[in-house]
Order: C-alpha cells, then structure tokens, then sequence
C-alpha cells in the first residue's frame, strides 16, 4: 500500500465523541465497545487528538455510539428486509400464482430476485471502489423500495417479475455492502464476532421472514406485504446514508468527476458476468436446456476476454482469482451455500405439502435452523475465531457437519418421522452452517494478502450470493422434475391409465406450483396421499444430490491448503490489482 495510507489528519467532530486517527483502511476498526475505548487512555505526552493504537498495532479512530447504534439498526433493517424476500415467497407463492394465473411460472418469483442479486453483487462491489459505500447502500434503498412497488401493483407475471429484479438489484447490494461495512468498521480480533452478527441478521431475516409474510398474508393480502416494505426501507437506506461520517468510507478522492468515474465503469465485463450468470442458471432451472448453457459458456469466454484484453480497470480483478486459496474459497463457497439453500427454501414447502399445516405455522420451520446458524457463527467468532491464521482443519470439520445433518433430511422429510427429530436436525444443520461461514471466511483472509481483503471478501460474498439462486434454481430443478415424475406416475397407477387426463395434467401443474394446496384444496383423501408421496420423494432425491454436492465442496475446501499458495509473481500481480484501487482503500 502507498505509504501515505496511514498519514494522520488529526480532526475531532464535537457532540458525537468522534475521534480521528489515521485515514482508516481495511484493517482500521471504528466500532469499539464504550468500555474498550475508556480502557485505552492517550498518552500524557501525545496530542490529546493522536492516534490509539490497538492491540494489533493499527491506528483506530472512533465513532461515537449514538452513530453507530443507528448504523447497525438501519443495517439491520435493511438486511431483514433482503433476506425476507427469500423465505417469505414460499409463504406468498401459491396465492400470487393464482392471482397471476402464473402456476407454471412459480418457481421465478424467487429465482428471479436471487438471479438479480447474484448478478448485481460484483458490480456492487466494484462500483463501492470508486463512490461512496454509504451512497451505495442509499441507491440499493431506493431500488428495493421501487420494486416493492412495482410488485404490489402488479397484475400480470411480467410486471411482478420486474418488480421482483428490481427488488433483488438493492437486495444485492445490501448483502454486499453489509460485509464492507464489517470489514471496514472492525478490528480483526473483533472481526469473528460481528461477522457472526451480521450472518445472525440475515438469518432473522430468512427465519422470521417466513412467518411474518404467513402470519400478515391473510390479513393484509400479499399486495399490501410488499408496498409496506418500499418506506422502510427508504428510511433505513438513509438512516445508514446519514449516520456514517465523511472520514470513515468514502470513494476514490482523485479528484474525478462523478461522469469520469461512470465512464471508468468496466460495462463490458458487468453484463457479460451478468448474461452467464443468468443464461447458466435459466438453462438449469425447471427442466434442462442446452441452448442458454452453451450461450452461457460463450458468454463466459467473452467476459475472460473483457477481463483480460479491453478492460482497463476490471469489474473482477482476474489477478486475485489467480491465487488458488482464493479461487477454491469461492467455488467452495458456492456449493456449499448452494446446499444450505436447499434446506431454506424447501423445509417450509415439506411442512405445507407434508405436514399439512397452515402458511404461518409453515415459516416457523425456519426458526430453529436459524436459530442454529446465528447461534453456531456467534459461538465461534466469540471462542475461537480471535486470531488471523489458518483455519483449514475447522473448515472441513464444519463442512462435514453441516452435510451429515443435510443427508439425514433426507430420511426424516416424511409423514411419519418424528417431529422433534426433523427439528433437531434442521438446527444443527443451521449449526454448522453458522460455523462452517465464519471459519471459512477467516481462512480466506489468512490466505490472501492482507491489503487484499476488501477485494477477496467482496468475491466470497458474490459467490455467497449467487449461491442463493444456484441453489433454488438447480435444487428447484431437481425437486420439480422428481416431483412431476412421482405425480404422474402416481396418477396413472391410480386412474389405470398410461397417459394423464386433461384434468389430471392441470391439477400436477396446480401441485407442481402451489404446496399450499396439497391440504388446502380441494384434492380427494386419495388425490391427496398420492401428492404427499410425490412431495416426500422428490425432498428425498434432493437432500441427497445436495449432500452428493458436499462432498465436491469438502474436496475443494481442502484443496485450499494451510498457508497463501500463490507465488511472488501473484504476488505482485495482487499488488498491481490493489494500488489500482488504492482511493478505496485509502478510504
């Protein structure tokens, strides 16, 4: 780093406790406990305005708490708001599909925003390179608060479809600026903690979510649950926007205009990223198609190319990517948020289609698995997660875990086991994943170099994202093809016949899109055994191609190693990649 990254502007700011250190970098912490920050008295013959240094030797400047109670609960907020959207569609989607006639198509009302906010979450991360995180995260507010909107007026599937991508354009942000933020507002040895917090928001986000929208559907209608969503989330975007100051994160202050830093913008590399994105997982979602995975790859190409030869200024650094600690971290990552997601989308639909019990009740499955996964992240940042260095054997023991605890829903998803059993198991898969997130984000910061950390953690939480529509819409595949086979297979027993009915086709269609009414039809005792059936196989071939997945994740992990395997040209490769991007990091 450019050696005026640590040159002290002595400043204080009255009536917020604010004090000034060193121009903060990634490593400069600013939310301190009151208690630490009494503990550190300034020496008797420094200035009274100097520097503190902590206990890592990096200088710290200090927020005052009235600022930083507002951050973390706008932040909140605003993570609540985006992780909701995931799990509360499961609670929304049968009644939507009927009011769109959209049965067929139901499965995008939740592909669609996590497509989005895969997509968007690298362009997020680039362009907090060259403006203002806390400008940022004000736009993903107004994005998120516009497409509520758009979705709760909408009566047609394209039109809510719309508002749904816009609504995922501020989800993606949210979920990549929240992680900027910890890193920017941290000590390291404090780091494992608030990321546990912060995992620990955005699983209340996903857990109550789901019994929020299910316990409000009925009363309000699902219309007025979205445009509620449109002011609060104005608000918290700009409760962030005005509780961070000027000094602590800003963009890059070289002096450019806001049209020279647009045009700074690698366009190129955002949208072919965004058209792979998008074409691989539309080629995977529902049933196979060759036509946009093969564009997918070509698009992929394109993108490598951009990167490489046209891009001035990369949207992804394809250096860093080159350092294999990172590059596994990030595959690892995928897959295994990818399997977690199988869980979180799919336990609700087994307790309405199995169980039989109502919409509210269905999104209080969610609770005990997050209640596991808050639990696990904050346990280990708070006992061991207190050190850099490697993490590697807690890694794999994490991810063993968490994919034990996936095979075994496997055997419980059905009528007949116990309850109890399901919701032990459900928590400690939540258990592990909390744990298997904070250890393995910390073994990433251990393999990169440490003035890298901005950039390998905005990737971790970009594949983070996109694992969130790879799952739903690979899983989504899988279990609505096992679960159309089972029901047609099921229907032609039962009626004698090799082909279905006109009548029996569109009530597969009804069962394919809408869970709620396998009990909450108008399906005869036997109609309704046979749509319990199919419900049970296709949750059992996909916990278990889910915990396939995580062998594949184990081995990459692995394949990590203990210590930084890039050689000293990847070094300097990284270095190159970082001083490009110095404003930031000066900021």
């Amino acid at each position: 780093m450019a050696a005026d990254h640590r040159t002290l502007s002595h400043k204080k700011i009255d009536g917020d406790n604010l004090s000034t250190a060193a121009t903060a970098t990634e490593d400069t912490p600013l939310l301190r406990s009151e208690a630490v920050s009494s503990a550190t008295p300034t020496p008797r013959a420094a200035s009274p305005e100097a520097p503190r240094e902590d206990d890592e030797g990096s200088c710290e400047k200090t927020i005052g708490w009235r600022r930083a109670v507002c951050i973390i609960i706008s932040m909140w907020a605003l993570i609540f708001l985006q992780s909701s959207n995931m799990s509360g569609m499961t609670m929304t989607q049968s009644i939507i599909a009927a009011d769109l006639n959209a049965y067929e198509n139901a499965m995008w009302f939740t592909s669609s925003y996590l497509i989005t906010a895969a997509s968007v979450a690298p362009v997020v991360g680039r362009l907090a390179m060259i403006f203002s995180p806390s400008s940022l995260i004000l736009m993903s507010a107004f994005f998120f608060a516009l497409g509520a909107i758009v979705a709760s007026q909408a009566h047609s599937f394209a039109v809510f479809i719309l508002g749904r991508v816009l609504v995922g354009v501020g989800g993606g942000g949210v979920m990549t600026l929240a992680m900027i933020f910890v890193l920017q507002l941290t000590s390291k040895r404090r780091r494992g903690v608030f990321v546990g917090l912060t995992n620990a928001g955005f699983t209340i986000g996903l857990s109550t979510g789901a019994v929020v929208y299910g316990a409000l559907l009925p009363t309000i209608g699902w219309r007025a649950l979205f445009w509620l969503q449109s002011p609060v989330g104005l608000l918290a975007g700009l409760g962030v926007y005005l509780s961070i100051p000027d000094f602590v994160i800003r963009g890059s202050p070289n002096g450019k205009s806001t049209i020279q830093k647009l045009a700074s913008i690698d366009y190129g590399g955002a949208i072919t990223l965004t058209l792979t994105i998008v074409l691989f997982l539309y080629g995977l979602s529902d049933s196979i198609r060759g036509i946009p995975i093969s564009a997918s790859l070509a698009t992929l190409v394109l993108f490598v190319v951009t990167e490489y030869y046209v891009a001035s200024d990369p949207i992804i650094p394809l250096a860093v990517l080159r350092s294999r600690g990172v590059l596994l971290s990030c595959v690892s990552q995928l897959g295994f948020m990818a399997a977690r997601w199988t869980l979180l989308y799919y336990a609700p639909v087994f307790v309405l289609a199995v169980r039989g019990l109502s919409p509210a009740l269905a999104g209080s499955v969610l609770i005990p698995t997050n209640a596991g996964f808050g639990s696990g992240g904050l346990i280990v940042g708070w006992l061991h997660v207190r050190r850099s260095g490697s993490f590697w054997l807690p890694c794999l023991v994490s991810l063993l875990f968490f994919s034990a605890t996936l095979f075994s829903l496997s055997f419980l998803s059905n009528a007949t086991a116990p309850a109890w059993l399901y919701v032990c198991a459900v928590f400690l898969n939540g258990f592990g994943t909390g744990a298997a997130l904070n250890y393995t984000l910390a073994h990433l910061l251990h393999l990169s170099p440490s003035n890298a950390h901005f950039i390998t953690t905005s990737l971790l939480a970009t594949f983070r994202g996109f694992a969130g529509s790879f799952g739903t819409a690979i899983g989504g595949g899988v279990f609505s093809r096992t679960l159309r086979s089972a029901l047609t297979s099921g229907f032609n027993d039962f009626d004698g016949t090799d082909d279905l009915s006109q009548a029996r086709k569109e009530l597969v269609t009804r069962l394919l899109g809408s869970p709620a009414l396998v009990f909450g039809g108008d399906l005869t005792d036997s109609e309704r055994a046979i749509a319990v059936c199919g419900y049970e196989q296709a949750l059992k071939i996909l916990y278990r191609s889910a915990a396939a997945l995580c062998i594949f994740v184990l081995v990459v992990q692995a394949g990590t190693g203990w210590s930084e395997p890039a050689t000293e040209g990847d070094e300097e490769d990284i270095e190159e990649a970082i001083a490009e991007h110095s404003g930031a990091m000066e900021a």
